[in-house]
């Protein structure tokens, strides 16, 4: 003789939101992993032409003080 009942979905809504359904974690800065190579390299010297344009831009301003 075969099962009548293929399919429940009793109770599984409860369980579900006993411990509450939580968004995924977003962190701070998310992994480059799988990005263009061109892209990564390209944003290394940009990131390290920002820091030294801020850098020149603070040593002038304490000249100028």
């Amino acid at each position: 003789m075969s099962k009548t009942k293929n399919h429940t979905n009793h109770n599984q809504n409860k369980k579900a939101h006993r411990n509450g359904i939580k968004k995924p974690k977003t962190y701070r800065h998310p992994s480059l992993k799988g990005v263009c190579p061109k892209f990564l390299r390209n944003q290394r010297f940009a990131k390290r032409g920002t820091l030294l344009a801020g850098i020149k831009a603070k040593v002038a301003a304490k000249a100028a003080a």
